[in-house]
């Protein structure tokens, strides 16, 4: 990537050569000749290697994201591996209370997975789904009150989604790393009457107490949603937003 912008930059600072002789030399047809055909030259050769800078950034996101895919479908087959194995001890113990019991929490789990997918907005569904693979020093737990689909919003929810990813973001990469427990984040998504309440409790140890409500305090600005209680959003933060479809 680098050696196709160097080239590129290279071929528009040699047009500089028969530019200048053209200055000097006005009256000399060859030379104008010679700037027309350089520059047709160094202007195909800029939209080639553009082109090919494009194709090569497209192929390196496809990548990403499909590796992205892959670690998140890798996650969820183990979570069923695990379940499956847990629910056959169970039977075979003949212990059927523990396996209701297994039963509805897997079943609360997949609700609060319909609940996200149904979120509307691609770019907050995937994050939140592919969490697990970004980081293993902070859980992501979120909940969401029935009838949230972002999508039914202004520019179809995605202002909202991008700043509910930086501020998710933001306590992630302020989580202090270490031997114990990883930390907790919990997202709760709520709506009362025309109003969105977007709510943050955090659970865990940060590298600076300062520096997060920094970050956050810097996501905030210009953000669709408006802080409610941010008097210590390292533990706690409350934000909130019309619902304006």
């Amino acid at each position: 990537m680098d050696r196709i912008r160097m080239a590129r930059q290279s071929a528009a600072a040699s047009v500089v050569l028969p530019v200048a002789a053209a200055l000097i030399w006005p009256s000399s047809v060859w030379l104008v000749a010679l700037f027309l055909l350089w520059t047709i030259a160094a202007a195909v050769f800029w939209i080639r290697t553009e082109r090919k800078e494009q194709e090569q950034r497209l192929a390196r996101t496809v990548y990403m994201l499909q590796t992205a895919s892959v670690k998140t479908l890798n996650h969820h087959r183990h979570d069923w591996m695990n379940d499956l194995q847990v629910l056959f001890g169970y039977i075979r113990m003949n212990k059927l209370d523990k396996t209701v019991e297994y039963v509805e929490k897997i079943r609360a789990r997949m609700t609060e997975e319909s609940q996200i997918a149904k979120l509307g907005v691609p770019s907050l569904i995937s994050y939140i789904q592919s969490f697990r693979t970004l980081t293993n020093a902070m859980q992501l737990q979120v909940k969401l009150d029935e009838g949230i689909y972002l999508n039914e919003l202004e520019d179809g929810g995605k202002p909202i989604a991008e700043a509910l990813i930086n501020l998710i973001n933001a306590y992630r990469f302020s989580v202090k790393t270490g031997y114990g427990d990883p930390a907790v984040l919990t997202m709760q998504l709520s709506r009362e009457e025309e109003m969105l309440i977007a709510a943050f409790y955090y659970e865990g140890d940060l590298t600076s107490e300062q520096q997060l409500a920094d970050k956050i305090k810097q996501q905030l600005e210009g953000a669709s949603l408006l802080p409610v209680d941010v008097e210590h959003p390292q533990r706690k933060l409350v934000l909130k937003a019309e619902w304006r479809a």
